[in-house]
Parts: C-alpha cells; structure tokens; sequence
C-alpha cells in the first residue's frame, strides 16, 4: 500500500467511528442474508464493460478500470452470480464502484481472477457500532459515531475499493478502506466524488458514540491497523439500521 493524499468526503470534520477491542464479542443479531460465510470476488486483469444483463446487446453501464484512482490497486468486485449465454460466453453478476450507490452489473468471466473472502463489515448507524464476521461469525464489535442526520452515513450494499496508507499529517490517518459508497449529499466533497470511507482518528475530532461527521466512519488508529492486515478490495460492507 502506497502513501497518497486521501480526498475522500471525510476532512477535518469527518465522521468519527472510534474502535474499541471488547474482548470476546457480544452476541449481534444479522440476517444470514446479509453475512454469509464467504463472498466469491472477481479481481479484473483488463479493464471491463459492465451492461444490464448477460448479454453484448444489453444497456451498457459503462467500462470499470482495472485499476483504483488512489492507489493503483488491482479492482476487485464482490461476485453475486454467475451465467452462460447462448454462445457458449461466461459472465458474472458484480457489485460495482461509485454511482448509484449498490448498483450492479454483469461483465464477462473472461480476463478476471476468482478468489474468495471470508470476511464482512457490517455498521449499524441506529446503535452507531460496527461488527466485523470472519466465516459468517462475530470477531469484533466497536461503537462508532456516524453521519449527522443533514449528512448520514448512506446505507445499502457496499465493498472495500481500495486499502489506504495515509501519512501521519493527513485526516484520517493511519489508514483508510476507501468504500463503493458514495454521499448522498455531496456530489462533490473537498474535490473528490463524496466518497465513504472508513479511517482512523489521526487529526480529527469528535465522541464516540455521536453521529457529527459528513457520512464516513472514522475507527480507533489500532483498529484501522488491525483492520488493513485482514481486510482487502473486494470485502463487503453492509451499512444499516
């Protein structure tokens, strides 16, 4: 991971999603529907187009690069099908970054790497917390301060994009796992696209257990170390009440 200037949504005022380690984790109730055990990724060797359906003759939803903007990290997307089309091609059904929030896709098996994660952030903005499951079970669950209501913290089914280290001066700092969440607010934030994160505490404020920021989640700097060992592109982010 290489050190870049973070312009996600998140500058000194960002929401603050302080971690603290519980020791062995309460019992938190989530739908299997929304934490599975495993989630199958795709990893893209190319850049690929995304359409509407299985199809070369569908809507077309645009090109996804192979490459993230901040880090030049491979892009990884979590996997929610699979299909064969009548000529024989392989596609797969794919959550996809940026706008509109949760949006998917099908783009072709061709030229991708398959893999698969075993873990799943979930946040929960009512309790203001997030429980992080590894294999479908509770390792961690941390209070958190989320989006103020002008500014939530937008919900729905998300993914990490991108793992970031950020230098000691920056907001958020020490790191950031870049979101496929986008504000609902701000189109535009500080000149980047209104991008949700989840970073560390590094040169911002705020309480734990608020909800004062612009929508991303800030967590405690030992747990954005802990988190960046174990959580890369293409884990999925569930954001709920």
């Amino acid at each position: 991971m290489r050190t870049h200037r973070f312009r996600l949504i998140f500058t000194a005022t960002l929401v603050l999603f302080v971690v603290t380690w519980t020791g062995a984790a309460p019992a938190y109730s989530v739908t299997s529907r929304v934490v599975r055990p495993t989630q199958k990724l795709a990893a893209l060797l190319s850049a690929h187009g995304a359409f509407s359906k299985p199809t070369r003759d569908s809507t077309s939803l645009g090109l996804v690069p192979t490459r993230r903007p901040i880090t030049g990290e491979r892009t990884v997307l979590p996997v929610l099908g699979e299909r064969t089309d009548a000529d024989g091609r392989e596609w797969l059904h794919v959550r996809l970054p940026g706008r509109p929030n949760g949006h998917t896709g099908w783009i072709k098996q061709r030229a991708t790497a398959a893999s698969t994660t075993r873990w799943h952030i979930v946040v929960d903005t009512s309790r203001r917390r997030v429980i992080v499951y590894k294999n479908g079970r509770t390792v961690r669950i941390v209070k958190a301060v989320v989006g103020k209501p002008s500014t939530p913290t937008p919900h729905g089914e998300f993914f990490v994009e991108e793992v970031i280290k950020l230098r000691a001066t920056d907001v958020g700092a020490p790191f950031a796992l870049a979101l496929s969440a986008r504000s609902n607010v701000f189109q535009e934030f500080d000149g980047g696209p209104g991008q949700i994160a989840l970073h560390g505490l590094m040169n911002v404020g705020g309480v734990l257990g608020s909800a004062v920021s612009h929508g991303c989640v800030r967590l405690g700097n030992s747990t954005m170390r802990w988190l960046v060992v174990r959580i890369s592109p293409g884990v999925p982010v569930t954001i709920t009440s």
